[in-house]
């Protein structure tokens, strides 16, 4: 054992030999660099003689003195990393060093000096390194837990090495401190612990040039790093409470040693996952450790994950919640205010308030207003002129169980108030708490905001989407309405004539099934679906041309399709009466309007074309397919060429229009077809 043991300080003091080479190499002459190099120097040095102690047979506290000093300069260099101290006059007066140079050297005379001139006093510096040690430990993880991605890349090798140097001497000592001399097996195999972890602390020298890291120390390192040091101050006393077993018991001091051992890590483990101990632990820490009450961080973000997990469907439940858990009360009331003199709860939690109780908050609307402030009934009622110029019945508040008044602003003026009742044990508010519950009730003011506005958007796309249909439905009146006026217009003079006859019953039919998809649209309160079936088009488009050709001028048709072709045949008719329709209106009588079709690989090709009044290229690019825009006045929607393009494009097709004025205009369709052959 002790040849194994020597081998490996041995090798730990090669190790550091060559890290120290290649420190004096890298000629760092800044602070954290002279102190890493005195700490490799001092790891070295307590190896070397650890290494040839067992062979001069010198005394082991030689080695112990160098270790002593050896964990002292690797707690500066971690405060010095964590604080940014770069120079050695920040290092002499910073408050951090000062304190632990204090705390260190009055712990290093005193133990040292028991030991020095008590007899069997070798206890005194094992409880010293037990306290070193934890004191180290809770240092490395506090500069971890604190520093951000980078930095932890950079620093990570470090502490593992240091952190696992530390805990196996945390461990050593404290059983050495409970049986009062060192165990050897444990002891020879230092050695090759600290041999291991230098790779590891020249990684970290390589990543770090000046080790100097930006943290920030937050209520829950403090809390983490406080459990820590309240473990080891506890196996501290476990330790002296076991030797003095030891001591004292005789022959049971062995077995009574491990059961107390086993009865106190029990304790422990019991202790440090209660949760009241835990708790208490914070509150201590806020109180006495922090200038603020609130991390406010943590607060918004507890704020913001309640908002995501929040019920979509009642925001206003949702906010009166999280101002109420902000505070960790259970009773709170949403009040939105309608006029200048109504109030409407939005939602009570806890309250039974009812609209016509709520005529005092138009003194609290008013104060808010110019002041901004919130409201604490209990500080109204016991300070006089705490609220100046508020004049409130804090007593009928009160029997109310309205404590605690939050205005809610939107646009800078009163949307509503938060009414919060607090427990009886709860002070009055101070200046955190009204920081706290402002920005909330801020952030929650956006919050509603944005609900609202989301519910009048839906509500407004509803709107929009029937006053669409309802344009489309009396669009499609007006062409019945047109249909029927023709024939009511030409029957004088061709009640007579028998064609004329058949053409009337045709439009009629025509007329009929129309209005009954109308109606069947009123009755569902939406637009009919349109349906495919197979068409023969040229018999649609000659159907079209003879309705259309009872008006002048007269419509041409040129048609060379032979197959059937799956399409909305009432959709098509439409919008072929429709833009046939406009030709003719857009031509005098003694013009010209022809339509054509005719199938192209698997698309067909339709084209209107009249030589009528034309329409300049402005027109076509801004109004021609704007709905809603209408050159006839009264007489059109300005919807029937915004409905055809639409249709087209549906079924992706393409619909072109070329025009020059006083000239004519060629409508094109493009349609891709399905055939049924």
């Amino acid at each position: 054992m002790e040849v194994i043991g020597t081998s490996g300080y041995f090798l730990a003091s090669c190790a550091y030999a060559v890290f120290i080479l290649l420190l004096l190499a890298a000629r760092n002459k800044t602070l954290a660099g002279s102190l890493v190099l005195l700490a490799a120097f001092l790891v070295f040095s307590s190896s070397l003689a650890a290494a040839l102690q067992p062979k001069k047979e010198f005394s082991l506290l030689i080695v112990m003195a160098i270790e002593t000093f050896k964990l002292a300069v690797w707690s500066i260099l971690i405060i010095c990393t964590q604080a940014n101290i770069t120079t050695v006059k920040e290092l002499i007066s910073h408050p951090k060093v000062k304190k632990y140079l204090q705390i260190f050297s009055s712990l290093s005379v005193l133990c040292w000096g028991a030991a020095l001139l008590l007899p069997d006093s070798v206890k005194f510096l094992f409880s010293l390194f037990l306290l070193l040690n934890l004191w180290l430990l809770v240092l490395l993880e506090q500069l971890y837990r604190n520093a951000d991605v980078k930095v932890k890349w950079a620093i990570w090798s470090l502490i593992i090495a240091l952190g696992m140097m530390t805990v196996f001497d945390f461990v050593l000592f404290a059983q050495a401190a409970l049986v009062n001399q060192l165990d050897f097996s444990y002891w020879y195999a230092r050695g090759f612990i600290a041999a291991i972890g230098m790779p590891l602390i020249l990684v970290s020298t390589r990543r770090i040039k000046d080790w100097s890291v930006d943290v920030f120390v937050s209520r829950e390192v403090v809390f983490y790093s406080s459990m820590l040091l309240i473990s080891g101050l506890y196996l501290l006393l476990l330790a002296i409470a076991g030797y003095a077993i030891n001591y004292f018991g005789g022959a049971w001091g062995d077995v009574i040693s491990i059961a107390f051992i086993i009865l106190g890590g029990s304790v422990l483990a019991a202790l440090l996952i209660t949760e009241s101990l835990r708790r208490e632990v914070k509150v201590f820490i806020t109180k006495h450790f922090f200038a603020n009450k609130y991390d406010y961080r943590v607060e918004w973000l507890k704020s913001i994950e309640q908002l995501e997990i929040g019920e979509n469907n009642d925001c206003y439940h949702t906010a009166t919640h999280i101002i109420c858990s902000s505070l960790n009360i259970h009773q709170g009331a949403l009040i939105k205010k309608l006029t200048p003199s109504q109030y409407q709860p939005l939602y009570q939690q806890n309250f039974q308030l009812e609209q016509n109780e709520l005529h005092f908050l138009v003194a609290v609307d008013q104060f808010c207003q110019q002041h901004g402030w919130i409201i604490d009934i209990r500080e109204l009622a016991m300070v006089e002129e705490s609220y100046p110029g508020l004049v409130l019945d804090a007593r009928a508040c009160q029997q109310k169980n309205i404590d605690i008044i939050i205005p809610i602003f939107m646009n800078k003026s009163v949307y509503g108030f938060f009414l919060l009742a607090l427990p009886e044990e709860q002070g009055l508010l101070n200046w955190e708490d009204r920081d706290l519950l402002f920005s909330i009730s801020k952030q929650l003011s956006n919050y509603l905001s944005l609900n609202e506005a989301n519910e009048s958007l839906a509500e407004s796309k509803q709107f929009d989407a029937f006053n669409r249909m309802s344009a489309f439905l009396v669009h499609d009146l007006k062409n019945i309405q047109a249909q029927l006026a023709l024939i009511n217009s030409n029957a004088k003079r061709h009640r007579d004539n028998p064609a004329f006859i058949d053409d009337v019953f045709d439009t009629i039919d025509s007329a009929t099934a129309r209005l009954d998809k109308v109606l069947t649209q009123l009755r569902n309160k939406q637009v009919v679906e349109s349906t495919k079936k197979s068409t023969d088009v040229q018999v649609l488009i000659q159907r079209v041309v003879e309705q259309r050709n009872i008006q002048l001028p007269h419509i041409s048709a040129q048609l060379a399709i032979d197959s059937m072709i799956s399409i909305d045949e009432e959709t098509l008719f439409s919008v072929l009466n429709h833009l046939l329709q406009n030709a003719q209106e857009a031509t005098n009588e003694s013009g010209w309007v022809k339509i054509s079709a005719e199938k192209i690989s698997d698309n067909l090709h339709i084209a209107i074309v009249d030589n009528g009044c034309g329409m300049s290229m402005n027109f076509i690019k801004d109004r021609l397919f704007k709905p809603f825009d209408t050159t006839k006045g009264n007489a059109g929607m300005g919807i029937g060429v915004y409905e055809a393009k639409q249709f087209v494009e549906s079924i992706g097709g393409t619909m072109q229009v070329t025009s020059f004025e006083n000239e004519g205009s060629i409508f094109t369709l493009v349609i891709p077809c399905d055939n049924n052959d």
